[in-house]
């Protein structure tokens, strides 16, 4: 009953979101949802209100199928500029601020859209709250 009227609440919203929306997985396999882009250089998707992602790519061709894909690449650190870094503190903010909101939250956990409960809510923005004091404070 709780999925459902969650479900319900996703699809009414849905079409009332006119922002864009990034989407992207930090270091530590968070994934991450804003409507600011992340620190550049982070990979990340843009999220339609449809509820689809537009891939990072195209779909492979037919001629590019049959080819071994080589193993994915660690993520290289992003350089701590202050571009960087103010992005990063924008980024934290619309985080804290989604998740200190009364609207449901979800995000990716093994593949999976869960809806955050309040445990997790806090949790998060117990993390976000810390980055952003460690790594924004001093910008002030």
């Amino acid at each position: 009953m709780r999925r459902s009227l969650i479900a319900v609440a996703l699809l009414l919203l849905a079409p009332l979101a006119t922002a864009q929306v990034y989407k992207w997985t930090d270091a530590s396999g968070t994934v991450h949802y804003s409507e600011a882009p992340p620190a550049q250089g982070t990979r990340f998707e843009k999220v339609t209100t449809t509820g689809t992602a537009q891939p990072l790519a195209p779909p492979p061709t037919s001629e590019t199928a049959g080819a071994r894909e080589a193993p994915a690449q660690p993520a290289q650190p992003v350089a701590d500029t202050p571009e960087n870094r103010a992005s990063l503190c924008t980024t934290l903010k619309s985080n804290i601020s989604a998740l200190q909101g009364g609207g449901p939250v979800v995000m990716q956990q093994n593949g999976k859209s869960v809806a955050l409960d309040d445990a997790q809510r806090k949790q998060q923005v117990a993390s976000a709250q810390a980055q952003y004091d460690q790594f924004c404070q001093q910008a002030r």
